[in-house]
Formats: C-alpha cells, structure tokens, sequence
C-alpha cells in the first residue's frame, strides 16, 4: 500500500513539474534592452517603453546605455541583450556584412520587431562661427559622432555627397553630450548627431548658446537617397530648439526595434502586441510616430521576428 501511494505521489510530482517547467522555458525572465548615450534620444526613449511594456506584459527590463546602433547589434550577438533601438540602415549593413561591417563579418543573430520613429540628422555650429554650409566645414574641427557609431556612418555619407571626405576636417569621435560641451566650449566648430528630434544634450546647448543647423539642399537629398535608399528628406519643426525659427532642411532615417532570433514567437508578439495597444501611454515625444502601418517600412534585407509578423498579420499590416 505504501509502496502504491510513493508511486502515486512520484507521478503526481513528474506531472506537476512537466506541468510549471514547460511555460517557465518558453516564458523569457527578463529584458535586457541595448539603447544610447544617456543625453540622447535612445535612452530617453527606451527608458519609458520599458517601463510601459514592463507594466502591461510582465516581463521585467533593465534599460542599458550604449555606443548605440553597431555596439548593440554586436551586443544582442553575443547574447549580453535581447533586444536594441538601432538605425534601420546599419542593421542593413550588419546583415549583409557592409560599410561599417565590412571588414567584420555579417551579423544574423537579430531579427525585426519594426521601425518605431524618425531619427534625422543634427549638423550643429555657433550661429556667429561664419559657418553656413556644409561646404564651410572643410578645415573645421567637426565631431562626427562615436567611433564606428550610426551618425559616424551617416556624416561620412552626407560629406562625402559634397565631395568631403573626413581627411579635409579634423575629425574628432564624440557621443551627443560631449559634443554639446565641446561646441560649447570652442573646442570643436561643428558636430554631427543622428536622432529623433528633440533630443535632450542639444535642447540643453540651445539654452545657454545661440546654435544654428546646417542644411542638406535637395540636390544632395536626392543625391544621398539615390546611393542609399534609407535616406529621405526631412524639415526640424519650428521651434523644435530655441532659436529655430526657419524651416531648416537635414536627412533622415528610422529608428528601429529587433530583438535576439532565439526569442520565443510568444514572448515577441506580447512585446510587440503591447508596444502597438499602448503605444499612447509611453511617455515621451516620440511614441506619436510609433505606428504599425509605418513600422513594416523601411526594413529592407533583414526578417521580421516570427512573433511580430504574427501581429502584424493578425491586424492587416502585412501579409
């Protein structure tokens, strides 16, 4: 008898355990989202759609700043994150082992979850430097962004389109905020920044210093997309920094989501499901732009995570 009831409770115990360890496997514990500088737009942003998607999914995530788009592609590589904010042409270049990857290797292990909001380019100068093209940085001390960063890729491109190259400046690598401090200081003359508008380390510099953009006439906006069709012109709002009263013309690209092949389709399309149906209650500017008819756009060689496609498909964004 006792020997019935042991074999009883062995197998009520195996079936308990198949029963709670079978969704513990598929379920992920947590969220390690790869963003930016902690001055910068990725940051800001992640920061509060982590919050909101902790809140409606109950998965838990920790927000990390990084060296931005290549770093955190490199970072979901090595399995440090799960998901990233990137620019939707590097992840482009990474997949197809291009430009800044070149001379690495293709990186696969990523997949979309959709491009979220515009990010653009900031070439920023002292109003009163006598710099008023682009044209005027040859022989100008000019930040470029961080060393094998997005915005180094995209001021490469957008210099190069005016038959600039980075051995006609003095290049300096500088993230957003120490750029901000060295425009402000007269350490450099000019720098170039990629993200969505507005973006905190320059709202702070536009405060305390009387700062101008550079314009990308639509010549070279056209000149730019032809080569690298990730480019499309795009106007700063007024007032989007103070003293920014005219319409100033710059390019710009997207700013995406991907997360780790290996997600589950499950824990993807909570993620994803979640992003869209509370998509109002981010809290910071750019969540306005979040869409899912625009987020299937603008991703051109690398696929979508099976889990968002799910979605999409379920409400008609793609078939």
């Amino acid at each position: 008898m006792k020997k019935i009831i042991l074999m009883g409770l062995t197998l009520f115990l195996v079936l308990a355990m198949g029963t709670f360890a079978s969704p513990s496997s598929e379920r992920t514990e947590r969220i390690r989202l790869a963003t930016g500088g902690t001055t910068g737009t990725y940051y800001a942003f992640g920061t509060a759609m982590a919050s909101t998607l902790q809140e409606r999914t109950g998965i838990p995530f920790t927000v990390q700043s990084t060296g931005a788009s290549v770093a955190n592609i490199q970072l979901i590589d090595s399995g440090e994150v799960e998901m990233a904010i990137v620019q939707n042409d590097t992840i482009d270049y990474a997949w197809r082992g291009s430009d800044q990857f070149a001379n690495d290797r293709r990186y696969q292990t990523f997949a979309a979850i959709g491009t979220i909001y515009s990010e653009v380019s900031h070439i920023v100068v002292n109003a009163n430097s006598g710099i008023n093209t682009i044209n005027d940085l040859r022989g100008k001390r000019v930040s470029v962004g961080d060393a094998g960063s997005g915005t180094e890729l995209n001021t490469r491109h957008i210099l190069e389109a005016y038959g600039i190259s980075f051995s006609d400046i003095t290049v300096q690598n500088l993230g957003v905020g120490p750029s901000a401090d060295a425009l402000r200081n007269n350490q450099i003359d000019a720098f170039f920044f990629t993200a969505g508008p507005p973006t905190s380390a320059i709202v702070d510099l536009a405060t305390s210093n009387n700062i101008t953009f550079l314009a990308v006439d639509d010549a070279h906006v056209a000149a730019l997309s032809q080569r690298y069709p990730f480019y499309t012109a795009f106007s700063f709002p007024l007032n989007t920094y103070r003293g920014l009263t005219t319409s100033v013309q710059t390019v710009g690209i997207k700013a995406t989501l991907i997360v780790k092949s290996d997600l589950s389709e499950n824990t993807v399309y909570t993620l994803t499901k979640a992003l869209f149906e509370n998509r109002t209650q981010i809290a910071h500017a750019k969540s306005a732009e979040i869409s899912p008819a625009t987020a299937v756009q603008g991703i051109i060689s690398v696929p979508f995570h099976a889990g968002a496609a799910r979605y999409y498909r379920e409400i008609g964004a793609m078939r």
